[in-house]
């Protein structure tokens, strides 16, 4: 039995059970029953709210499947877990050995080493969200054998075509709804410890990549531009094409982090909708939330920016 250990919890986490899970519990506490999509117009009555959808996790997941890129181990296509559990402050979630050894050989994946794996913080970071949504649904969730078995996919640095072909390996998965698909991703890395400086004016004027010297407007600072950008991807996202979001990330360089999962999982929409009509409304993506870890409004200084969303299947 290889149990993946919480390597990042104790740094990037808290590490301590007890507090972790009021933490969680409190920011969950926190998620309003309605919410205004991004970019959603005014009306008389206010802004444009739509209720928070009950997640597939929230539900009564069978199969909980965690798709997250490659940080550390250079990759040219997707890996697969060789650990037959991934360990979390709060317990234990459970690997699908047997689904995860039947896509790794379907789809050709890697297997990473445990070293590879415990490296990768990208699907570590979602690791306690899940157990604890999968646990407030389930008083005996923390019996290992009543786990929701898990399917962790770690996506490297791949080509249109091979998310195209890995999405649509994936599609026929989206079907079942008793499946969740969780895609980790921050959005745009900005500064120069990220070599990404990106500016992008508000009149439309070429863009151009600052240096320490470069002059800034005062009336539209790098953090408004950054905005702009990241709600570019977005829009991109939610037009449901895999292609027009790889020309949007092509034409700024916007630094997501997780834009090859997320272009994988776009590509198994696209597929999905192929293999079968979907009815109004469904395969669309649908972002809640965005948020930067500091207004960026010096070439000196850096951020990351955050985004939440959802797609209902």
């Amino acid at each position: 039995m290889v149990t993946r250990k919480a390597t990042h919890a104790g740094s990037w986490y808290t590490d301590n059970k007890q507090l972790l899970s009021q933490q969680l519990d409190g920011w969950l506490a926190d998620v309003p029953a309605t919410t205004t999509p991004i970019g959603s117009v005014s009306s008389q009555q206010g802004q444009v709210s739509i209720p928070t959808p009950d997640a597939r996790a929230i539900i009564a997941p069978k199969r909980v499947f965690l798709l997250g890129p490659s940080h550390h181990y250079y990759l040219a296509g997707a890996a697969t877990t060789g650990c037959d559990k991934y360990r979390t402050p709060l317990g234990d979630l459970t690997i699908d050995r047997d689904l995860v050894e039947e896509i790794q050989q379907d789809w050709d994946l890697e297997i990473m080493s445990k070293g590879t794996d415990e490296d990768e913080h990208s699907l570590e970071m979602h690791l306690p969200y899940i157990y604890k949504m999968l646990s407030l649904k389930n008083t005996s969730f923390q019996n290992d054998s009543k786990s929701v078995p898990l399917v962790p996919i770690m996506v490297g640095n791949t080509e249109a075509a091979l998310e195209a072909y890995y999405g649509s390996m994936l599609a026929p998965y989206l079907f079942d709804p008793h499946n969740v698909f969780v895609i980790s991703s921050d959005f745009c890395h900005w500064g120069s410890r990220f070599r990404y400086t990106y500016y992008q004016p508000p009149d439309g004027s070429a863009a151009t990549h600052l240096k320490s010297s470069s002059a800034v407007p005062s009336d539209y600072p790098i953090h408004e531009s950054i905005a702009a950008v990241d709600h570019e991807s977005i829009d991109a996202v939610e037009s449901r094409s895999h292609k027009q979001f790889l020309d949007q990330l092509k034409k700024t360089g916007n630094t997501v982090c997780g834009r090859h999962p997320i272009g994988l999982f776009m590509a198994a929409v696209e597929k999905a909708g192929e293999l079968r009509e979907l009815s109004e409304g469904k395969g669309t993506f649908k972002f809640l939330r965005y948020e930067r870890s500091s207004l960026v409004e010096g070439v000196q200084h850096s951020s990351v920016s955050y985004c939440s969303a959802f797609a209902v299947l």
